[in-house]
């Protein structure tokens, strides 16, 4: 009497494409379950166990999900070749694809993980230093450019080596291709290299119409967020080859520079009288100055004119416009906004057709811009309201309004 198994292995050889269809589903069978096991039991415990060590590396950019594929893809290249009656085409076709999947899964997973590096690499205090995100991205390239070659050679089932071969004749093509790559890359190099650009550092570029703060530094280009919040993506190759200017010193430094003048009326300038300097000698800010200065003045007049000031038209006296700029350094020393250990200089400026520029030369405190704005207006509007003070007029173009006044006083001459 004939076992089960033997009638099996009879009705089936008389069969054979239902022996063909039932192989093929338990290898299908076989690679599903495997793919289960994997994602929804190994995965999940892997997961549970990353997250209970480090809750900040939790994620890993899918590296595990994608190496878990290629179990299943491995029991489907293996187990065609025991799926029976197949054309041996149709086995070699199969096998070549999963293959070639295998191979793109590797490398995406590969790609995940450098994703993975730069984001542990991020969260370093000095990442922003020395970003790494174009590194990443040219390994990627190199990554994926190999893989690309080896699916090729698995899918017309070829030596790779025969196809890197002919890149020797592809060399020219290739430079032509990836030009902008090879030079971002020097670029990247020569900027990391010498510290030149920094995330956050605040960069101002006018031929590129960029103005702002850094935001991303990767293999090709630049991302810089200006003041008006649109973002700027410039070639990473033109901050080598264009001029930009870096406001990291100021920030790293703790102070921002003033420099702007304050334009006096040539006409309102004149030497000081004795109720003048009398009126001035309120000031608590000069306090100890006229003193000084008379004496000073005194001891010059008598040493090299014999005589006093005042007593011949060429002596020394007190100006208005000298007693000023002498007011306005004591002013910027005694400013709690104004850094007392950088320069600070108040001088004249070559006189102009629109008055004598005071320049006031000094740094803030601070490199907040809104601060920073906020230290230097208080300053000029001090300067401009206590200027009358000294008998001294700020330098203003004629505005219609004066005109108009200017005509109204001459008709009002004439009438009269």
């Amino acid at each position: 009497m004939q076992s089960i198994y033997e009638i099996w292995n009879l009705w089936v050889s008389q069969h054979p494409l239902i022996q063909t269809l039932a192989s093929a589903g338990l290898v299908l069978f076989f690679s599903y379950v495997a793919n289960f096991i994997v994602k929804k039991i190994i995965l999940r415990a892997f997961y549970r166990i990353l997250k209970q060590v480090s809750h900040e590396h939790a994620e890993d950019f899918g590296v595990a999900k994608r190496l878990a594929n290629i179990v299943p893809a491995i029991i489907i290249a293996h187990g065609i070749q025991f799926v029976p009656n197949l054309p041996n085409a149709l086995v070699s076709v199969v096998k070549n694809v999963a293959s070639g999947f295998i191979v793109l899964t590797i490398a995406l997973a590969v790609g995940a993980t450098l994703n993975f590096a730069n984001m542990l690499y991020n969260k370093r205090k000095d990442a922003h230093l020395k970003p790494i995100k174009g590194y990443i991205q040219l390994v990627k390239i190199a990554v994926y450019a190999i893989a690309t070659i080896l699916i090729i050679a698995t899918l017309i089932d070829r030596s790779p080596l025969i196809l890197l071969s002919g890149l020797g004749a592809m060399a020219a093509v290739l430079m032509l291709i990836f030009q902008d790559t090879l030079l971002s890359l020097v670029a990247s190099v020569q900027i990391s290299s010498g510290d030149m650009i920094r995330v956050g550092d605040w960069i101002e570029m006018p031929q590129q119409n960029a103005d702002g703060d850094v935001i991303d530094i990767a293999l090709h280009t630049i991302k810089i967020q200006n003041w008006d919040k649109t973002i700027s993506s410039v070639p990473i190759k033109s901050f080598i080859n264009s001029s930009f200017k870096n406001w990291r010193g100021m920030q790293e430094s703790g102070g921002r520079r003033i420099k702007r003048s304050v334009l006096i009326d040539q006409q309102s300038i004149h030497f000081l009288t004795a109720d003048e300097i009398e009126h001035l000698k309120k000031f608590k800010l000069m306090y100890g100055y006229f003193d000084s200065k008379i004496d000073e003045l005194n001891v010059w007049n008598e040493r090299y004119l014999s005589a006093k000031a005042g007593e011949t038209v060429d002596s020394r006296r007190m100006t208005n416009i000298g007693t000023f700029r002498a007011y306005v350094e004591r002013y910027l020393r005694n400013h709690p906004g104004v850094h007392q250990n950088m320069t600070l200089i108040v001088r004249q400026l070559s006189p102009t057709p629109e008055g004598l520029p005071l320049e006031i030369y000094c740094f803030t405190n601070t490199t907040a811009w809104v601060a920073y704005e906020g230290i230097q207006s208080d300053i000029f509007d001090h300067l401009l309201a206590i200027a009358p003070e000294f008998g001294l007029r700020v330098y203003q173009t004629p505005s219609g309004g004066d005109f108009a006044a200017l005509v109204q006083a001459t008709s009002h001459t004439k009438a009269n």
